[in-house]
């Protein structure tokens, strides 16, 4: 092959990755071979998290806590014991990664939109069988999140809500908190554990089960489905092409446009929720953003919610509306298509490059004029779409509820072929198309989409770093090139899951199969269809399969065979090797066997999944913060004008503190609130608060632990003509020599404006 030459820019980054490798890797064996391990301890995260109880404890520990008991239940009607919950898990806005896009540099710097967990609740009118939909407004679902909820949900419940019955779900947002995952490659991503955001994400998943769990009543469920159009592409084109044209043939576009919704009332009427599934990437606000937000299925659930909660802030009211994440794996809402931001021509080819530049020059936008107007237009037309699913909403929902899951370990599957060839899946790989990113995200080194060759360099450069991968590992995942052989890496823990969850709940004649990654549009039909087909062919006719994506353990991707070959992103990211989906496929019609043969308590729960209690603690330490001399924190810096028109933006700054203090010490519920004067009452009024998409939180970062805190309201057409203030809430970390240091809330607020209309 041709020698490889690189450009002064590819040189240098080179040098720092070396470098960063280099001193990570001095770090963790200072750290976890001269100290054994690390706990993680209160101030370098905030919290102290359960410890896992095996299952072979289960019943001690349900003993030692009994079960919160359930609400007495009406039993004589038809339909469902319903229950809806959401609760605030934002946790950090500052000092974190944004977990997606897997940029360095893309640190939290503020606020758009919380984060909120939604939990369904579905019981039979006698309360005996119960499952459980939790979808949170994160990347994923990693496995230490799952394994704490479920133990917490064990001390407090008892037996009721168990591995078997209850889904934990990610949105898949781009703009959520990293560091609360417990395998390496995913803790050095972060820039370690944070148990400061674990905790808060924690606590909130808690939180909405227990106001589902408490707000139970007798309800009816209906289902319907429709088409969205206009909000999507395959970022992955030509990877959709190598699967077999008499399969594509049967379907009208390469991407999957079907929207499954459910719409939740009480016997008399009263609307309680709706839950939607739909395959779309959240990734409208793209890699350079810094705000903490839901994106644009967080902003369909925000318009559902405050359609439905007249009268109440966002994030507050009964009715709770999930947009939940289905087979999104190559969809992205960037619908204009990748270009070349030099040129401008399109660079939708199998390589994603563009003649100059190569792939790093090569992005696709969305529809609006920057990332935040595009988020808001996916998010609209989603919330639309979604509106009139549910108001024609029509055919019931009834029959029994069930729930089947096991542990596999997904490193040693055998994959039936047909009747007489078989194969196995892999350790876990990852290759150099991995690296390149997508055309949502581009990274910033000079890997292409759709290598299948090795590079001499970087092959050096790991060998030297890592070690080498085993021929076994590289044969298995041929034709994929491995960059990372994460299967093989043990140190400090292990760098990637073996032992994933398989899930699939069951309500009278919908199906919520869990998947514990990103499935591709295909890859999502081929499971669909065989899992409705297994169904059937055991009595279990018309049954609908709604695909639930990052559930439960993030494994990355899963592309069909065919793409694999292809090895694009979504293949180079296919971690257990080409047969990852068939083994899935497999995996996933057992457990619909078990469901519709009543065969579930015979089942295998499978290997328990490890808990690792010392992780890498967050690399950015906890400091002090300052005021300026003369100044005290909620100050006004820089003042807002005495009158704005609506359409303006109104702008305050005030002396700041590091806003993760606030997810340490949580005395406020939010950053910020625009309150309007009320002449009768003479009493400000709340209008907007830091959930709002009218509102924007920036924490500006100084030196020597001084910062400021900058509020903007977007006035929008909606507002009334009045006088308004803008307030700041606060907490400041005070740290005396030789004491422990202290978390004080402080307040400010702007001068009183005027809006006007003209």
């Amino acid at each position: 092959m041709a020698k490889r030459t690189f450009s002064v820019l590819e040189t240098f980054l080179i040098f720092l990755l070396v470098m960063m490798t280099a001193i990570t890797v001095a770090l963790l064996s200072l750290l976890f071979i001269t100290s054994g391990t690390i706990e993680n301890h209160k101030d370098s995260g905030g919290f102290l998290t359960t410890q896992h109880t095996p299952a072979s404890q289960s019943s001690a520990a349900t003993s030692a806590s009994p079960a919160t008991p359930a609400p007495p239940l009406l039993q004589n009607f038809s339909g469902f014991h319903i229950g809806v919950g959401r609760a605030d898990c934002t946790g950090q806005v500052s000092d974190i990664n944004l977990m997606g896009y897997g940029k360095a540099g893309q640190n939290a710097q503020g606020l758009l939109t919380r984060l909120y967990s939604r939990a369904f609740i579905m019981a039979e009118p006698d309360g005996s069988n119960r499952v459980v939909f939790v979808s949170i407004e994160i990347g994923m679902v990693s496995q230490r999140l799952r394994l704490e909820v479920m133990d917490r949900l064990e001390s407090k419940y008892g037996s009721l809500y168990r591995r078997d019955n209850v889904i934990l779900s990610g949105t898949h947002t781009h703009s959520a908190p990293a560091g609360f995952f417990q395998y390496t490659l995913f803790v050095l991503a972060s820039e370690g554990f944070n148990n400061r955001s674990f905790e808060y994400m924690v606590s909130g998943i808690m939180k909405s089960i227990d106001i589902a769990h408490r707000n139970m009543k007798p309800g009816k469920i209906f289902m319907n489905k429709g088409n969205v159009l206009g909000v999507q592409i395959n970022r992955s084109p030509t990877s959709y092409l190598q699967n077999p044209q008499s399969e594509r043939a049967r379907y009208s576009s390469n991407t999957e446009r079907e929207m499954i919704t459910l719409k939740m009332l009480d016997l008399n009427g009263a609307e309680l929720g709706l839950i939607s599934w739909f395959s779309i990437h959240p990734v409208s606000m793209n890699n350079t953003n810094h705000l903490v937000n839901s994106d644009n299925v967080g902003y369909a659930a925000y318009l559902f919610e405050q359609e439905k909660n007249k009268g109440y802030l966002p994030g507050q009211g009964p009715f709770v509306a999930a947009f939940a994440s289905s087979a999104l794996g190559d969809v992205s809402p960037n619908i204009l298509g990748p270009h070349c931001v030099n040129t401008g021509e399109s660079c939708d080819n199998a390589n994603s490059s563009c003649p100059i530049g190569g792939p790093i020059m090569c992005m696709a936008q969305g529809p609006g004029q920057d990332m935040l107007d595009s988020t808001q237009m996916i998010g609209r037309a989603i919330y639309e779409r979604a509106q009139e699913l549910y108001d024609s909403a029509s055919q019931e929902v009834t029959g029994p509820v069930a729930s089947a899951h096991q542990w596999v370990n997904m490193t040693d599957v055998t994959v039936w072929l047909n009747s007489t060839h078989t194969a196995k899946t892999c350790k876990p790989a990852l290759g150099y198309s991995f690296a390149a990113g997508t055309i949502d995200g581009v990274s910033g080194l000079n890997f292409t989409q759709g290598t299948t060759e090795t590079d001499p360099f970087w092959e050096s450069l790991r060998d030297q770093l890592l070690g080498r991968p085993s021929y076994e590992i590289k044969e298995c995942h041929k034709p994929k090139p491995v960059l990372l052989h994460t299967g093989e890496i043990t140190r400090p823990h292990p760098w990637h899951p073996e032992i994933v969850d398989v899930q699939i709940i069951t309500i009278g004649s919908l199906a919520i199969a869990a998947i514990p990654g990103e499935l591709t549009t295909m890859s999502g039909r081929r499971l669909r269809e065989a899992v409705q087909a297994e169904f059937a062919s055991y009595g279990m006719k018309d049954m609908t399969i709604a695909i639930s994506g990052l559930c439960n353990v993030y494994t990355h991707y899963i592309t069909t065979y065919e793409e694999y070959q292809a090895q694009r992103y979504e293949a180079a990211s296919t971690i257990y090797g080409p047969h990852t989906l068939s083994a899935y496929i497999q995996l996933f019609r057992t457990l619909a066997k078990a469901i519709a043969t009543d065969t579930v308590a015979n089942m295998s729960s499978g290997p328990e999944p490890p808990v690792f209690k010392q992780l890498i603690p967050p690399l950015i330490p906890n400091i002090a913060d300052r005021a300026p001399i003369g100044r005290n924190f909620g100050d006004v810096l820089e003042p807002v004008k005495p009158e704005y028109r609506v359409g303006e933006v109104a702008e305050v700054t005030f002396v700041g503190a590091n806003p993760k203090n606030s997810a340490e010490n949580q005395t406020h519920e939010t950053f910020l609130t625009v309150e309007k004067y009320d002449d009768t009452t003479t009493a400000w009024h709340i209008m907007y608060n830091d959930a709002s998409w009218e509102t924007r939180f920036y924490w500006h970062k100084g030196l020597l632990g001084r910062s400021n805190a900058t509020i903007e309201w977007h006035i929008p057409e909606t507002a009334q003509p009045g006088i308004y203030r803008i307030r700041y809430f606060g907490h400041n970390r005070k740290q005396e020599i030789l004491k422990p240091a202290v978390i004080l809330s402080f307040e400010g607020s702007s001068s009183a404006f005027e809006v006007v209309t003209t």
